[in-house]
Protein backbone atom coordinates (compact mmCIF):
# COMPACT_ATOMS: atom_id res chain seq x y z
CA UNK A 1 0.00 0.00 0.00
CA UNK A 2 2.77 2.44 0.90
CA UNK A 3 4.24 3.61 -2.39
CA UNK A 4 7.94 4.51 -2.32
CA UNK A 5 8.33 7.94 -3.97
CA UNK A 6 12.09 7.95 -3.40
CA UNK A 7 11.89 11.64 -2.49
CA UNK A 8 14.99 13.82 -2.24
CA UNK A 9 15.80 16.87 -0.12
CA UNK A 10 14.45 20.13 -1.61
CA UNK A 11 11.83 18.40 -3.78
CA UNK A 12 8.29 19.78 -3.68
CA UNK A 13 5.34 17.63 -2.67
CA UNK A 14 1.62 18.06 -2.18
CA UNK A 15 -0.06 16.65 0.91
CA UNK A 16 -2.97 14.43 -0.09
CA UNK A 17 -6.57 15.20 0.77
CA UNK A 18 -8.05 14.18 4.10
CA UNK A 19 -10.12 11.48 2.41
CA UNK A 20 -7.12 9.97 0.63
CA UNK A 21 -5.04 9.92 3.80
CA UNK A 22 -7.78 8.35 5.91
CA UNK A 23 -7.94 5.51 3.40
CA UNK A 24 -4.29 4.66 4.11
CA UNK A 25 -4.76 4.41 7.88
CA UNK A 26 -5.70 1.59 10.17
CA UNK A 27 -8.63 2.10 12.54
CA UNK A 28 -6.27 3.40 15.23
CA UNK A 29 -5.03 6.16 12.91
CA UNK A 30 -1.66 4.66 12.03
CA UNK A 31 0.19 3.47 8.94
CA UNK A 32 2.90 0.89 9.58
CA UNK A 33 2.64 1.74 13.31
CA UNK A 34 3.33 5.44 12.64
CA UNK A 35 0.48 7.73 13.79
CA UNK A 36 -0.99 10.35 11.50
CA UNK A 37 -1.39 13.12 14.06
CA UNK A 38 -4.48 15.40 14.11
CA UNK A 39 -2.60 18.64 13.36
CA UNK A 40 -1.28 17.10 10.14
CA UNK A 41 -4.74 17.49 8.59
CA UNK A 42 -4.07 21.26 8.52
CA UNK A 43 -1.59 20.70 5.68
CA UNK A 44 -3.86 18.68 3.40
CA UNK A 45 -3.75 20.08 -0.15
CA UNK A 46 -0.74 22.29 0.61
CA UNK A 47 2.54 22.18 -1.30
CA UNK A 48 5.65 21.94 0.82
CA UNK A 49 9.33 21.28 0.32
CA UNK A 50 11.10 18.16 1.53
CA UNK A 51 13.61 18.99 4.26
CA UNK A 52 15.27 15.57 4.37
CA UNK A 53 14.45 11.96 3.74
CA UNK A 54 13.63 10.35 7.09
CA UNK A 55 15.12 6.97 6.28
CA UNK A 56 16.77 6.80 9.70
CA UNK A 57 16.31 8.41 13.08
CA UNK A 58 17.54 8.36 16.65
CA UNK A 59 15.95 6.26 19.39
CA UNK A 60 15.16 8.56 22.31
CA UNK A 61 12.64 6.07 23.72
CA UNK A 62 14.51 2.83 24.39
CA UNK A 63 18.04 4.07 23.54
CA UNK A 64 18.77 1.01 21.40
CA UNK A 65 20.73 2.91 18.75
CA UNK A 66 19.88 4.07 15.24
CA UNK A 67 16.50 3.16 13.80
CA UNK A 68 15.50 2.66 10.16
CA UNK A 69 12.15 3.86 8.79
CA UNK A 70 10.69 3.01 5.39
CA UNK A 71 9.25 5.50 2.91
CA UNK A 72 9.14 8.70 4.97
CA UNK A 73 10.38 12.29 4.86
CA UNK A 74 10.50 15.42 7.01
CA UNK A 75 8.98 18.53 5.44
CA UNK A 76 10.62 21.92 5.76
CA UNK A 77 9.64 23.73 8.96
CA UNK A 78 6.69 21.44 9.79
CA UNK A 79 6.91 20.61 13.48
CA UNK A 80 4.40 19.26 15.98
CA UNK A 81 2.47 22.07 17.73
CA UNK A 82 1.62 19.84 20.71
CA UNK A 83 -2.05 20.90 20.81
CA UNK A 84 -3.34 17.33 20.75
CA UNK A 85 -0.75 16.30 23.35
CA UNK A 86 -1.54 18.44 26.39
CA UNK A 87 0.52 21.34 25.06
CA UNK A 88 3.83 19.48 24.67
CA UNK A 89 6.48 22.05 23.69
CA UNK A 90 9.10 19.70 22.24
CA UNK A 91 8.36 20.87 18.69
CA UNK A 92 9.48 17.64 16.99
CA UNK A 93 9.81 17.44 13.21
CA UNK A 94 6.87 15.45 11.83
CA UNK A 95 7.36 12.24 9.87
CA UNK A 96 5.38 12.03 6.61
CA UNK A 97 4.90 8.70 4.92
CA UNK A 98 5.17 8.71 1.12
CA UNK A 99 1.59 7.37 0.95
CA UNK A 100 0.37 10.73 2.35
CA UNK A 101 2.15 12.79 -0.33
CA UNK A 102 2.25 13.43 -4.07
CA UNK A 103 5.35 14.58 -5.91
CA UNK A 104 5.01 17.96 -7.67
CA UNK A 105 6.59 18.01 -11.12
CA UNK A 106 8.54 20.85 -12.72
CA UNK A 107 5.41 22.15 -14.46
CA UNK A 108 3.71 22.58 -11.08
CA UNK A 109 1.30 19.67 -11.40
CA UNK A 110 1.07 16.70 -9.04
CA UNK A 111 2.74 13.62 -10.49
CA UNK A 112 -0.36 11.45 -10.63
CA UNK A 113 -4.03 11.78 -10.02
CA UNK A 114 -5.75 9.79 -7.32
CA UNK A 115 -7.78 8.05 -10.02
CA UNK A 116 -4.63 6.82 -11.77
CA UNK A 117 -3.22 5.63 -8.47
CA UNK A 118 -6.38 3.68 -7.69
CA UNK A 119 -6.24 2.00 -11.09
CA UNK A 120 -2.56 1.09 -10.67
CA UNK A 121 -3.15 -0.38 -7.21
CA UNK A 122 -0.97 2.09 -5.34
CA UNK A 123 -3.80 3.59 -3.33
CA UNK A 124 -6.46 1.14 -2.20
CA UNK A 125 -8.89 1.88 0.63
CA UNK A 126 -8.50 -0.05 3.84
CA UNK A 127 -11.07 -2.68 4.63
CA UNK A 128 -11.72 -0.82 7.89
CA UNK A 129 -12.06 2.87 7.08
CA UNK A 130 -10.44 5.23 9.54
CA UNK A 131 -12.18 8.47 10.47
CA UNK A 132 -10.90 11.82 11.73
CA UNK A 133 -12.41 10.93 15.12
CA UNK A 134 -10.32 7.73 15.13
CA UNK A 135 -7.17 9.77 14.50
CA UNK A 136 -7.99 12.03 17.44
CA UNK A 137 -8.80 9.03 19.66
CA UNK A 138 -5.48 7.50 18.65
CA UNK A 139 -3.59 10.24 20.49
CA UNK A 140 -4.48 8.63 23.82
CA UNK A 141 -3.40 5.19 25.06
CA UNK A 142 -6.29 2.81 25.57
CA UNK A 143 -7.18 0.83 28.68
CA UNK A 144 -6.42 3.73 30.99
CA UNK A 145 -8.04 3.78 34.39
CA UNK A 146 -9.91 6.89 35.46
CA UNK A 147 -7.30 7.50 38.13
CA UNK A 148 -4.38 7.13 35.76
CA UNK A 149 -2.48 10.15 34.48
CA UNK A 150 -3.26 10.53 30.74
CA UNK A 151 -0.83 8.72 28.46
CA UNK A 152 -0.44 10.11 24.97
CA UNK A 153 0.50 8.36 21.73
CA UNK A 154 2.44 10.39 19.16
CA UNK A 155 4.93 9.65 16.40
CA UNK A 156 7.86 9.79 18.81
CA UNK A 157 6.38 7.47 21.45
CA UNK A 158 5.70 5.03 18.58
CA UNK A 159 9.16 5.20 16.99
CA UNK A 160 10.34 1.81 18.30
CA UNK A 161 7.27 0.16 16.73
CA UNK A 162 7.43 2.14 13.48
CA UNK A 163 11.13 1.42 12.84
CA UNK A 164 13.67 -1.38 12.91
CA UNK A 165 17.17 -1.43 14.37
CA UNK A 166 19.84 0.12 12.17
CA UNK A 167 23.42 -1.01 12.88
CA UNK A 168 26.03 1.74 12.68
CA UNK A 169 28.10 -0.49 10.39
CA UNK A 170 25.44 -0.75 7.69
CA UNK A 171 27.09 1.03 4.75
CA UNK A 172 23.87 1.43 2.73
CA UNK A 173 22.57 4.09 5.16
CA UNK A 174 25.46 6.41 4.34
CA UNK A 175 24.96 5.88 0.62
CA UNK A 176 21.32 6.88 1.08
CA UNK A 177 22.39 9.90 3.16
CA UNK A 178 24.24 11.16 0.09
CA UNK A 179 21.94 10.06 -2.76
CA UNK A 180 18.88 11.49 -0.98
CA UNK A 181 20.51 14.91 -0.72
CA UNK A 182 20.48 14.77 3.09
CA UNK A 183 24.26 15.11 3.43
CA UNK A 184 26.96 16.58 1.22
CA UNK A 185 30.18 14.70 0.52
CA UNK A 186 32.12 17.36 2.41
CA UNK A 187 30.03 16.99 5.55
CA UNK A 188 30.11 13.21 5.26
CA UNK A 189 33.90 13.19 5.00
CA UNK A 190 34.28 15.45 8.04
CA UNK A 191 31.81 13.33 10.01
CA UNK A 192 33.73 10.13 9.35
CA UNK A 193 37.06 11.78 10.18
CA UNK A 194 35.75 13.02 13.52
CA UNK A 195 34.09 9.69 14.35
CA UNK A 196 37.33 7.79 13.72
CA UNK A 197 39.43 10.34 15.61
CA UNK A 198 37.07 10.31 18.61
CA UNK A 199 37.04 6.51 18.84
CA UNK A 200 40.82 6.39 18.69
CA UNK A 201 41.06 8.99 21.47
CA UNK A 202 38.77 6.81 23.60
CA UNK A 203 40.53 3.52 22.79
CA UNK A 204 42.49 3.45 26.06
CA UNK A 205 45.92 3.54 24.45
CA UNK A 206 47.10 6.50 26.52
CA UNK A 207 46.81 9.11 23.77
CA UNK A 208 43.39 10.55 24.65
CA UNK A 209 44.56 13.77 26.35
CA UNK A 210 47.17 14.44 23.68
CA UNK A 211 44.71 13.83 20.84
CA UNK A 212 42.15 16.19 22.36
CA UNK A 213 44.86 18.86 22.75
CA UNK A 214 46.05 18.33 19.17
CA UNK A 215 42.46 18.53 17.89
CA UNK A 216 41.96 21.89 19.60
CA UNK A 217 45.25 23.25 18.28
CA UNK A 218 44.39 22.28 14.72
CA UNK A 219 40.87 23.74 14.96
CA UNK A 220 42.19 26.99 16.43
CA UNK A 221 44.32 27.58 13.32
CA UNK A 222 41.26 27.99 11.10
CA UNK A 223 38.55 28.94 13.60
CA UNK A 224 36.91 25.54 13.78
CA UNK A 225 34.90 23.89 16.55
CA UNK A 226 37.00 22.73 19.56
CA UNK A 227 36.94 19.12 20.70
CA UNK A 228 33.22 18.79 21.57
CA UNK A 229 33.34 16.06 24.21
CA UNK A 230 35.17 17.66 27.11
CA UNK A 231 33.92 17.22 30.68
CA UNK A 232 32.57 19.68 33.23
CA UNK A 233 34.63 20.29 36.35
CA UNK A 234 32.05 20.32 39.16
CA UNK A 235 32.18 17.04 41.15
CA UNK A 236 29.13 14.81 40.83
CA UNK A 237 26.62 15.46 43.59
CA UNK A 238 27.61 19.09 44.08
CA UNK A 239 25.10 21.80 43.22
CA UNK A 240 25.66 23.41 39.84
CA UNK A 241 25.27 27.20 39.42
CA UNK A 242 22.19 28.87 38.00
CA UNK A 243 21.22 32.21 36.53
CA UNK A 244 17.84 33.81 35.87
CA UNK A 245 17.57 36.13 32.87
CA UNK A 246 13.79 35.83 32.31
CA UNK A 247 14.38 35.60 28.58
CA UNK A 248 11.37 36.14 26.31
CA UNK A 249 10.56 34.97 22.79
CA UNK A 250 12.21 37.17 20.18
CA UNK A 251 15.09 38.38 22.35
CA UNK A 252 18.61 38.12 21.01
CA UNK A 253 21.19 36.19 23.00
CA UNK A 254 24.79 35.13 22.56
CA UNK A 255 25.77 31.59 23.49
CA UNK A 256 28.68 31.76 25.90
CA UNK A 257 32.09 30.36 25.07
CA UNK A 258 32.55 26.62 25.49
CA UNK A 259 35.06 27.13 28.30
CA UNK A 260 32.58 29.28 30.24
CA UNK A 261 29.83 26.69 29.85
CA UNK A 262 32.07 23.83 30.98
CA UNK A 263 32.58 25.72 34.27
CA UNK A 264 28.82 25.38 34.94
CA UNK A 265 28.69 21.61 34.34
CA UNK A 266 29.30 18.63 36.59
CA UNK A 267 31.46 15.71 35.49
CA UNK A 268 28.42 14.18 33.74
CA UNK A 269 28.14 17.39 31.67
CA UNK A 270 24.85 18.40 33.32
CA UNK A 271 23.60 21.58 34.89
CA UNK A 272 20.70 20.95 37.29
CA UNK A 273 20.01 17.73 35.44
CA UNK A 274 20.09 19.14 31.89
CA UNK A 275 22.75 17.70 29.60
CA UNK A 276 25.03 19.97 27.59
CA UNK A 277 25.51 17.79 24.53
CA UNK A 278 28.41 17.73 22.08
CA UNK A 279 26.01 18.82 19.31
CA UNK A 280 25.57 22.16 21.12
CA UNK A 281 29.27 23.07 20.99
CA UNK A 282 29.24 24.45 17.39
CA UNK A 283 26.79 27.15 18.52
CA UNK A 284 29.09 28.50 21.24
CA UNK A 285 29.88 32.18 20.65
CA UNK A 286 27.05 32.62 18.12
CA UNK A 287 24.11 35.03 18.33
CA UNK A 288 20.59 33.61 18.08
CA UNK A 289 17.04 34.65 18.74
CA UNK A 290 15.01 33.06 21.55
CA UNK A 291 12.22 30.92 20.13
CA UNK A 292 10.50 30.07 23.42
CA UNK A 293 10.88 28.95 27.00
CA UNK A 294 10.00 25.27 27.39
CA UNK A 295 8.11 24.19 30.50
CA UNK A 296 6.59 20.82 29.53
CA UNK A 297 7.17 17.97 27.11
CA UNK A 298 5.96 14.41 26.75
CA UNK A 299 8.01 11.68 28.38
CA UNK A 300 8.69 9.65 25.25
CA UNK A 301 8.91 6.38 27.19
CA UNK A 302 5.60 6.68 29.07
CA UNK A 303 3.60 9.14 26.98
CA UNK A 304 2.86 11.17 30.11
CA UNK A 305 3.29 14.92 30.30
CA UNK A 306 6.45 15.94 32.11
CA UNK A 307 6.90 19.42 33.62
CA UNK A 308 10.41 20.81 34.01
CA UNK A 309 11.43 21.97 37.47
CA UNK A 310 13.73 24.46 35.77
CA UNK A 311 12.41 25.75 32.41
CA UNK A 312 14.88 25.82 29.54
CA UNK A 313 15.32 27.88 26.40
CA UNK A 314 14.95 26.91 22.74
CA UNK A 315 16.69 29.10 20.15
CA UNK A 316 15.55 29.67 16.57
CA UNK A 317 17.32 27.38 14.11
CA UNK A 318 19.46 25.74 16.79
CA UNK A 319 19.05 21.98 16.45
CA UNK A 320 21.01 18.75 16.75
CA UNK A 321 22.91 18.17 13.50
CA UNK A 322 24.25 14.75 14.50
CA UNK A 323 27.82 15.78 13.66
CA UNK A 324 29.46 14.54 16.87
CA UNK A 325 27.21 11.68 17.96
CA UNK A 326 28.75 8.75 19.80
CA UNK A 327 26.16 6.54 17.98
CA UNK A 328 24.86 5.02 21.23
CA UNK A 329 21.30 5.99 20.42
CA UNK A 330 21.68 8.45 17.56
CA UNK A 331 23.11 7.52 14.13
CA UNK A 332 25.62 9.71 12.37
CA UNK A 333 23.84 12.26 10.10
CA UNK A 334 20.46 11.66 11.73
CA UNK A 335 17.98 14.05 10.01
CA UNK A 336 15.55 14.47 12.94
CA UNK A 337 16.90 17.94 13.93
CA UNK A 338 15.77 17.93 17.57
CA UNK A 339 15.78 21.32 19.29
CA UNK A 340 18.65 21.86 21.72
CA UNK A 341 17.65 22.87 25.26
CA UNK A 342 19.63 25.66 26.93
CA UNK A 343 19.98 26.84 30.51
CA UNK A 344 19.91 30.62 30.86
CA UNK A 345 23.33 30.48 32.51
CA UNK A 346 24.74 29.32 29.15
CA UNK A 347 23.39 32.45 27.42
CA UNK A 348 23.82 36.20 27.68
CA UNK A 349 21.78 39.07 26.32
CA UNK A 350 23.27 40.89 23.37
CA UNK A 351 24.68 44.33 24.14
CA UNK A 352 22.25 46.96 22.85
CA UNK A 353 25.12 48.84 21.18
CA UNK A 354 25.65 45.85 18.87
CA UNK A 355 21.97 45.08 18.39
CA UNK A 356 21.76 45.87 14.67
CA UNK A 357 24.68 43.64 13.67
CA UNK A 358 23.52 40.86 16.01
CA UNK A 359 19.98 40.91 14.57
CA UNK A 360 21.29 40.55 11.04
CA UNK A 361 23.47 37.58 12.02
CA UNK A 362 20.69 35.86 13.98
CA UNK A 363 18.17 36.24 11.17
CA UNK A 364 20.69 34.91 8.66
CA UNK A 365 21.32 31.79 10.77
CA UNK A 366 17.59 31.20 11.39
CA UNK A 367 16.88 31.32 7.66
Amino acid sequence: MNKDLNLHADEWVEVRSKEEILQTLEKKGQLENLPFMPQMFNYCGKRLRVYKRAHKTCDTVTLTGGRQMANAVHLEGIRCDGEAYAGCQAGCLIFWKDAWLKRVTHNGKSEESSQQESQSGHHRPNATTCTEADVLAGTRAKHEKDSDEPRHVCQITQLPSATIHLPMSRISQYLEDYTSGNVTLNRMFRGFVYAGYYRLSEAGIGLGAFMRWLYDRFQTLWGGVPFPRKRGTIPAGQRTPECTLNLQSGELVRVKRYKEILATLDTANRNRGLLFDAEMVPYCGEVHRVFRCVHKILDEKTGKLMTFKNPCIVLEGVVCQSRYTDCKYCPLFCPRAIYSYWREIWLERVNKNNLGVAEAKADEVAC
